[in-house]
């Protein structure tokens, strides 16, 4: 059995942000991950990916990213420059270890792996929200023969040149990836199956992020109202298109669901020239076909769902559904009642401000607490 005083798990953005400040401080730590290299997960993101928050607003504790990074960096850019924090961090992950139960004992935890055992005064579990592909259940699936696949398969479009290609779901992998299946020769459509928020990434050159960051400082209601106004004004209406409209702001949808909104690089315009065409939720699959919940049925050479993950912490950290939220995250990044000393999250909040900018302070609360 190995001891530690930390167990960090997973090292991807938010388990380097608590490693990193916890090594500053020369706090001792152990951090696990299961795959074979830093990030595991982003590298196997689709290859257009890039960070639709700005560089100075996504950076880990103690390590900005170089000048000469673009505004919006690229998914390998981002890949090399959390290799190079864990370099000059001097922080060497455990490879190899996947996590199968967490569980107290007397004052300490009890962390078992595919290989080792475990012991510390802390867990910081930072897997992520995005841990485990999420499929719904649609009637008739698995009677289906055509071509089907989860988003996280997703690499680029060349594989579906010249294809009438469906993706069902419209968050932000659904949006970017109609873009670049349009971009290369792909016939995309998307199936919505509610309302859908949007916003533009960027507004007359300013990064949308910056502004949030503002809006977030006044009182909801105003935030509300002028975001809903910049909204009317960039977006304008896309029911016309098929596009149900949402009832709230998007920062109030946040608040309400935690749900982020759609942020454009340029799908809107596809959908207002109706290059990328929007059809309802889904009915059923049929054998060769999708029948829709307007009662229409087309085919399709690829469908792509795009629905998104699941954090699915209670896989592997014992008796920990009380503590999570409807969407299956942990409502707080530690507990105070007793029994649960020492057990803390990192990265599963998703602000509009940007999710890597709320895992930096969000680490910093925590290594805060672990050595006040």
């Amino acid at each position: 059995m190995q001891h530690s005083e930390t167990l960090i798990i997973g090292a991807g953005p938010a388990g380097l942000a608590v490693a990193g400040l916890l090594g500053q401080i020369n706090r001792p730590f152990l951090l696990l991950e299961q795959g074979d290299k830093i990030a595991a997960v982003w590298h196997n993101h689709y290859e257009r990916l890039r960070l639709h928050t700005v560089k100075e607003h996504s950076d880990l504790p103690g390590m900005p990213m170089p000048e000469k990074y673009p505004t919006y960096v690229s998914r390998l850019d981002l890949i090399a420059y959390w290799e190079s924090y864990a370099r000059k961090m001097n922080i060497q992950p455990l490879f190899g270890q996947q996590v199968v139960k967490i569980i107290r004992e007397q004052d300490h935890w009890i962390t078992e792996t595919s290989r080792d055992v475990f012991q510390s005064e802390n867990v910081v579990v930072a897997t992520g929200y995005n841990r485990s592909p999420y499929l719904p259940d649609w009637p008739g699936r698995d009677q289906y023969k055509g071509t089907f696949l989860h988003s996280h398969a997703y690499r680029s479009a060349k594989p579906f040149e010249g294809q009438k290609v469906l993706l069902i779901g419209m968050g932000n992998t659904g949006a970017e990836l109609a873009l670049d299946l349009y971009e290369n020769g792909a016939t995309p459509f998307i199936s919505i199956r509610g309302p859908v928020n949007f916003i533009r990434r960027d507004i007359a050159g300013r990064p949308t992020q910056k502004t949030a960051i503002l809006l977030a400082k006044l009182p909801d209601p105003v935030a509300d109202f002028i975001a809903r106004l910049v909204q009317k004004l960039t977006v304008g209406d896309l029911t016309p298109y098929g596009v149900p409209a949402s009832p709230y702001a998007p920062n109030e949808q946040m608040r309400r669901f935690g749900k982020v909104p759609v942020i454009d690089i340029g799908t809107i315009d596809l959908i207002k020239k109706r290059k990328v065409q929007i059809l309802p939720g889904i009915q059923r699959f049929n054998e060769n076909s999708i029948t829709f919940t307007d009662g229409r049925t087309d085919t399709f050479d690829t469908v792509i769902a795009c629905t998104g993950y699941r954090a699915r912490v209670e896989d592997f950290v014992e008796n920990v559904r009380p503590l999570l939220n409807e969407r299956g995250y942990p409502r707080q990044i530690w507990f105070d009642e007793k029994g649960l000393e020492g057990l803390y999250f990192c990265g599963f909040t998703e602000p509009i401000s940007g999710v890597l900018r709320n895992i930096k302070t969000d680490a910093e609360k925590i290594v805060k607490h672990i050595a006040p």
